[in-house]
């Protein structure tokens, strides 16, 4: 029977329920699938820092090589490690080692989920550039602390990356329905965001049968709130990527269902699944977390391992669960409720 290697990081808070929520329903479903699944846990989040100094180990990525994928739960404690501590020591530097360069966010309504917006036939896929850009860490302080002190953040953007993102981009799209959005700032950054249309440009004509048209960043939030179901595909930015899919997260129903994937596309290294929603430390322990966001993105980890019927069986049962208005209400059910009902519904 074939079998995958699955390192469990359940991280920090909530963390910790949802990724065993999302791993018991993984296990039914790789049963029910044929195949089977060995996680292996590792405990590195803030309280291992506080324990060792570190948020994993020294030999942390070469531990995680030997995996065929990673599935994380949150990071993060703020009132114990400051936020810039845990996430350059754990969640960065993973994206990076592995060039997990494409994080792809699935935004649409669930059967029973109210959204804000008066819009529910929305289907977006914002796919964020993951490796570099505003977030490539390059930078620095002088003068610390004195009147003169000063701070440059760098962004980078290599043309190997922005292709790479661009061409994935454009790949969804035809895979989907055709159209792509790609956003930038080019008006204002007349160098990167520049520098990013003008790549767009001259990779367009390698897909005739997808439409592109380039959106300002401000001009593309203002969209997905207003006309989210004129969108399809969206490409963008490490920052802007960002900032964009915790909008899409809200439009469709809060982050309890924001689910990610940081994908290496060409297989050559473990690609990493986790939801977005963050540890909570504020419902931590209280067992009221909604699980639907980490089971999401374990559907998205097996259909990236080409275990497509057993995708689709947990999302099915995901939208037979909220259809019923389980975990369509934050804190009105248990975790293991939501569970529960998402396991019987798979069967």
């Amino acid at each position: 029977m074939k079998s995958y290697r699955i390192a469990l990081v359940p991280g920090d808070g909530i963390g910790r329920d949802v990724t065993d929520a999302a791993w018991q329903v993984l296990e039914r479903a790789a049963r029910g699938a044929g195949f089977g699944l060995e996680g292996t846990a590792f405990p590195w989040s803030c309280a291992y820092y506080k324990e060792t100094g570190a948020m994993m180990p020294d030999d942390g990525i070469a531990t995680l090589r030997g995996f065929d994928s990673i599935l994380l739960g949150a990071v993060g404690w703020p009132a114990q490690v400051p936020d810039n501590v845990s996430l350059h020591g754990l969640l960065l530097p993973i994206r990076k080692a592995f060039v997990q360069y494409a994080n792809v966010r699935p935004h649409r309504l669930l059967p029973g989920v109210t959204g804000p917006l008066r819009k529910t036939d929305f289907d977006i896929l914002c796919i964020r550039e993951n490796t570099e850009g505003e977030y490539a860490g390059a930078g620095g302080r002088v003068h610390r602390g004195g009147p003169d002190e000063v701070a440059v953040e760098t962004s980078v953007f290599t043309r190997k990356g922005v292709e790479r993102i661009l061409r994935f981009g454009f790949e969804q799209a035809r895979r989907r329905t055709g159209r792509l959005a790609s956003v930038t700032k080019s008006n204002a950054q007349k160098y990167s965001m520049v520098f990013w249309d003008e790549v767009t440009e001259a990779l367009a004509p390698e897909y005739p049968d997808v439409t592109v048209t380039s959106y300002h960043i401000d001009a593309m939030a203002a969209r997905m709130v207003m006309a989210p179901e004129s969108l399809d595909v969206v490409v963008a930015s490490n920052l802007f990527g960002d900032i964009l899919t915790d909008l899409g997260a809200a439009i469709q129903g809060g982050l309890g269902y924001a689910a990610s994937a940081n994908l290496v596309p060409d297989r050559s290294a473990p690609s990493m699944f986790e939801p977005v929603h963050g540890s909570a430390p504020d419902i931590a322990h209280l067992g009221i977390a909604n699980p639907i966001a980490a089971i999401w993105s374990g559907a998205m980890m097996l259909e990236h391992l080409g275990e497509t019927a057993a995708a689709d069986a947990i999302m099915a049962a995901i939208s037979a669960t909220t259809a019923r208005g389980i975990g369509t209400v934050q804190g009105r059910e248990k975790t293991g409720e939501i569970t529960a009902a998402v396991l019987t519904a798979l069967g």
